[in-house]
């Protein structure tokens, strides 16, 4: 019976040039990626909140006296200056009561001017008792009476001057006018309907947020100055840094919450009363290490970052990740110094894959051509597929009739066509 060896088909029959990376047996390519050398620096440290815009200072401009809306002399949505008129109101009705009110103070000065007169000359007919002393009396009692009903005619003139004022409606303060609350030709009353418009001062613009307890002592203990920055919706950030100008004197018994406010310069109008942000608060500075926000990844047992291994493989590390620094992550636990992360081609790394590391370029991106000549041309230990001999059998690469044999995908590899010692008197 014959037998054929299965070594000597595997060395006769297998087809030249398939010994090299990828191929049966061998060891996967390299994966090229980019990497970022860990190093220390100081990083701000910062407590974040939700925040809503207010004006440093609110008020309602309102009606005083009741009446028709004649005219409206300002635009809404425009910033007005303290005493411009903004409203007239019909000020008919207030010049006739006025009018009244003089007319009933001269009727009271004459009245006064005639007791005066009697006074004096009952005076001297008392003393000669050519009258009696109770008439004297009744002289000089009405006139502190009409001097009383003087007075009080005198304050019903500013009464009405005063009402009548009231007819032009001016801004108490310099601020945004906001949207109109009535209309013109609507009737207004002091008492149901009297708003007209809201105003705000928007530059200082205030910015009011909640710290919890912790937060709030950690921020005590770093002088409770702290500066604050703003994040706008858009994930932008406000140009402007705002002081702290106003903490809570008690925590709120229902959230556990300290109430903060902040003043920050507005001269633009880039913020809104109302407008909801997120607030920074920097309490002080810390070491930590800064990797690329995309090079931290979440697993079952929380973040981690990859690593070049000293073997040039891949290696996942567990990470203790604090807040965002600019467009990078804060690490404080986890890394150390010359640290090679990762920072692309993640989601194709597994624990042990070996990587051809490249460094980041000064922008952030991979220099041109990184990992492409990485891959060696051939591992030892790939068989080799001579022609004759159980040569590949035993380890040795052996490309056909000893020419190279460059690996498949890599321009930087060895040769792998440089022959072994024969074994088992294999033909060359």
């Amino acid at each position: 019976m014959l037998f054929r060896s299965p070594l000597a088909g595997r060395c006769a029959g297998a087809p030249p040039g398939k010994g090299g990376p990828g191929g049966a047996g061998g060891p996967p390519p390299a994966m090229p990626v980019t990497v970022v050398e860990a190093a220390p620096r100081k990083v701000p440290v910062t407590i974040e909140a939700v925040a809503q815009t207010e004006g440093s200072r609110e008020v309602e401009v309102r009606a005083r006296v009741t009446g028709v809306l004649q005219r409206q002399t300002f635009n809404e949505g425009e910033v007005v200056k303290a005493g411009t008129p903004m409203f007239r109101i019909d000020p008919a009705p207030f010049e006739i009561a006025l009018e009244q009110a003089r007319a009933a103070l001269a009727q009271e000065t004459a009245s006064l001017e005639q007791a005066r007169r009697e006074a004096a000359r009952t005076g001297p007919l008392a003393e000669q008792r050519a009258i009696s002393q109770k008439e004297a009396d009744d002289a000089r009692s009405s006139v502190r009476r009409f001097e009383a009903t003087l007075l009080a005619a005198q304050a019903r003139v500013r009464e009405a001057q005063l009402n009548l004022s009231y007819t032009t409606v001016t801004a108490p303060i310099t601020g945004l006018a906001g949207r109109l609350e009535r209309s013109v030709g609507s009737l207004v009353n002091p008492t149901t309907d009297s708003l007209l418009v809201r105003m705000a001062v928007t530059d200082p613009i205030w910015v009011r947020f909640s710290l919890s307890e912790p937060e709030w002592q950690r921020l005590r203990a770093a002088s409770g100055e702290g500066t604050v920055s703003l994040v706008m919706p858009d994930g932008s950030a406000y140009p402007a840094e705002g002081r702290l100008n106003f903490q809570g004197t008690a925590v709120d018994a229902r959230l556990g919450t300290v109430q903060m406010r902040a003043a920050f310069p507005n001269p633009k109008l880039a913020l809104l009363p109302g407008q909801f942000v997120r607030a920074r608060v920097r309490v002080g500075e810390q070491d930590a290490f800064v990797v690329p926000q995309a090079a931290v990844m979440s697993g079952e047992q929380g973040r981690f970052v990859w690593v070049v291994g000293p073997e040039g493989t891949a290696q996942p590390r567990p990470v203790r990740a604090g807040a965002w620094s600019g467009s990078g992550w804060a690490i404080h636990e986890g890394l150390a110094a010359g640290d090679r992360v990762i920072v692309d081609n993640l989601m194709k790394l597994r624990p042990g894959a070996p990587v051809a590391a490249s460094a980041q370029a000064p922008g952030g991106t991979a220099p041109a051509g990184g990992a492409a000549g990485g891959a060696p041309g051939a591992a030892p230990g790939a068989p080799g597929g001579s022609s004759g001999g159980p040569g590949g059998a035993s380890g040795a690469p052996g490309g056909a009739s000893g020419a190279p044999g460059a690996a498949p995908g890599g321009t930087g590899g060895a040769p792998a066509g440089k022959p072994e010692p024969k074994a088992g008197g294999a033909a060359s």
